[in-house]
């Protein structure tokens, strides 16, 4: 059941036709060792069309749900998410992911004890759709999206997502992040994230498209 009490973690979970996934995202996210009072899942239902909506109400009781009446994209779901959490520290989690058990207690305890540091982010398994297991990922060598604990305070200070974004929001934020704070890494393969055919980084198009729109807002020496 979900808790009464405030949460300190709030986790996004931005879904579009994912009937085959959000299951196992969400059970790795409600088995999680952090202390379920500590943190909510917050899913965005970002006007699906499959049977997304019912795979959701088998989790009613657990998770709190927005639902989009159309598809808004991605950064603007997210944003949703972001402006309804009650923590003050914000993680994505995509919902054909998964996470390891201990992915919310030790990102969590990483930076109640480094009050210095701003974000962290993990380590992460690329895993095939089957989920054969490919190869452990260094997190700053190839960053993804999720597995970022940010503070809230400072995501609402550089503005959330930039809903023009509907490819590369994750690296738009992040240059506007670093100009700001910094991410340091935690060195635990805590994420999983899965390759598949749907993947939106599978859109070439829309990814040449984005990759200059990043280009024009920052020019091309961003990092």
């Amino acid at each position: 059941m979900v808790s009464t009490e405030v949460p300190i973690v709030s986790v996004i979970v931005p879904a579009y036709n994912q009937e085959k996934f959000i299951g196992r995202c969400l059970r790795s996210l409600l088995n999680q060792t952090l202390p379920h009072f500590l943190y909510e899942i917050i899913v965005i239902n970002d006007g699906s069309t499959d049977r997304t909506p019912y795979a959701l109400e088998l989790f009613h009781d657990a998770v709190h749900t927005i639902t989009n009446e159309k598809n808004l994209g991605l950064p603007a779901s997210i944003n949703k998410g972001i402006k309804q959490a009650k923590g003050m520290f914000i993680v994505r989690v995509d919902s054909d992911d998964y996470v390891n058990s201990n992915f919310l207690n030790f990102l969590y305890y990483f930076l109640d004890q480094n009050p210095s540091i701003d974000a962290v982010a993990c380590d992460y398994w690329l895993f095939e759709n089957d989920e054969n297991w490919i190869e452990r990922i260094n997190c700053m060598d190839k960053p993804i999206a999720c597995g970022i604990l940010f503070q809230k305070k400072h995501l609402l200070e550089i503005g959330l997502y930039d809903e023009n974004f509907r490819c590369h929001e994750d690296r738009e934020l992040r240059i506007r992040f670093e100009k700001k704070f910094s991410i340091a890494r935690l060195e635990l393969p805590l994420y999983r994230y899965r390759r598949h055919a749907n993947n939106l980084t599978n859109d070439k198009k829309s990814m040449e498209f984005y990759q200059t729109s990043l280009e024009t807002k920052h020019g091309k020496d961003f990092k």
